[in-house]
């Protein structure tokens, strides 16, 4: 006697390839619940203030709630915000990271495009 089916009549390599199909479908819908998207695009440039600091840089990737910024500089120091913000970029402290840097998109506080050029060197 043959092997009972327990997918109906369907045959077990068409409910193997079904199954597959529904349980990729699936992971992906429960990762997306858990990982929104970022308002970010990779290529871009922007200026992102964390609970703790500022980074700037290039958005390289997004990967989970991580973002990496390549390019990127620390910056201790913005002066009058709202004058670094319209002023070509002009900042008070900068201090460049020598490696891409990798942000937790959970301590983003704000960020903002960045249409400057990035900072290179240490001020």
């Amino acid at each position: 006697m043959g092997k009972l089916n327990m997918r109906g009549s369907m045959p077990e390599d068409q409910a193997a390839v079904a199954e597959k199909e529904i349980t990729e479908f699936v992971d992906e819908s429960i990762r997306g619940a858990f990982t929104p998207r970022l308002p970010f695009e990779v290529g871009k440039k922007y200026l992102i203030r964390t609970i703790t600091m500022i980074d700037i840089g290039k958005v390289k990737s997004i990967c989970g709630n991580f973002v990496t910024l390549t390019d990127a500089s620390w910056i201790g120091d913005t002066g009058r915000f709202n004058e670094c913000l319209g002023r070509i970029g002009v900042f008070n402290e900068v201090e460049p990271f020598k490696n891409d840097v990798i942000i937790n998109a959970l301590s983003i506080v704000d960020a903002t495009l960045w249409p400057f050029d990035l900072p290179k060197e240490p001020k």
